[in-house]
């Protein structure tokens, strides 16, 4: 693997966070099924790409300084 990505980026991450909390609200009485967690976690990654998109646009229109080309 040589591609590196934010760990927000993540399906992994998003997918065990979720996990960690369906558990949590099964212990205090709320059913969360497997069908619902994975709908959580491709609503989740889709948000924070739409995120990282306009953060981006923001910090590019925003900017100071020109972008240099590679030499």
């Amino acid at each position: 693997m040589s591609d590196l990505k934010y760990w927000y980026s993540s399906k992994t991450i998003w997918g065990a966070l979720i996990s960690v909390g369906a558990s949590l609200m099964h212990f205090s009485g709320v059913r969360v099924g497997a069908a619902d967690q994975t709908q959580i976690v491709d609503a989740i990654v889709s948000i924070t790409g739409a995120v990282g998109g306009l953060l981006a646009v923001y910090g590019r229109v925003t900017a100071k300084a020109a972008i240099k080309p590679a030499s």
